[in-house]
């Protein structure tokens, strides 16, 4: 097993599968619709099938995987219908929680944007989209959680966990992480100015170029 595993391992075994798993399911290491293989991923975790398949449970009741009977457990797919709705409802939740942000601006948000953006944009040079999937959510939560407001912040949370697998198709294309870039340091000058009008519209723009490039790649395997 890997230093890096051996490191994001937890007290219980079931609580280090769980962890291991949704991290495959949120950076696209398993993609959408593929099939979950207990037998390979018990010899890769090190842990009995017990518990995976609590696990594979607590995953299927957060709407991550589901259960087919006769056939196993598989990522979960989302429809097109299904992904425009979760964008729209986050529009509406996270504009409400940019807007509060750059009014109360905390102390240092600008500078901790800055920082996570340079990790963003690392991971865009490098090509790495599990790097960039994760550092992009970091700068996002970074602004969205100044809002001061921790329940709207979870519910934007469970969101942004039903789309983390398709967020990661989005970065596999190199233009979608340059475009990702240029977006966030339009924000990041929005919020600096304290331009709450413009923070809203930058995100939207941002969500709407992801949305219009993942109704793609639906439509692409669709056919």
């Amino acid at each position: 097993m890997s230093s890096a595993v051996q490191k994001r391992r937890p007290q219980t075994a079931q609580q280090f599968v769980l962890e291991e798993l949704r991290r495959a399911i949120t950076s696209g290491e398993l993609r959408p619709g593929g099939q979950i293989r207990q037998d390979a991923l018990a010899a890769r975790f090190e842990v009995s099938r017990v518990p995976l398949r609590e696990a594979l449970k607590a995953l299927e009741a957060e709407g991550l995987v589901v259960h087919h009977i006769h056939r196993g457990y598989f990522v979960a797919e989302l429809s097109l219908a299904d992904l425009e709705e979760i964008y729209r409802i986050r529009e509406l939740l996270e504009s409400e929680a940019v807007r509060m942000a750059v009014r109360r601006m905390p102390d240092g948000v600008v500078a901790a944007l800055e920082r996570v953006q340079r990790e963003v944009e690392q991971a865009a040079d490098a090509g790495d989209v599990p790097a960039m999937a994760a550092a992009n959510r970091r700068f996002h939560f970074t602004l969205v959680e100044a809002s001061g407001m921790p329940r709207l912040v979870r519910l934007i949370a469970t969101l942004w966990d039903s789309t983390d697998a398709y967020r990661s198709l989005y970065y596999t294309e190199d233009s979608h992480r340059k475009q990702a870039v240029r977006e966030h340091r339009a924000v990041i000058s929005a919020v600096r100015h304290g331009d709450e009008d413009a923070t809203v519209r930058w995100l939207d723009e941002h969500r709407a170029h992801a949305v219009a490039a993942l109704r793609r790649v639906l439509d692409l395997e669709r056919d």
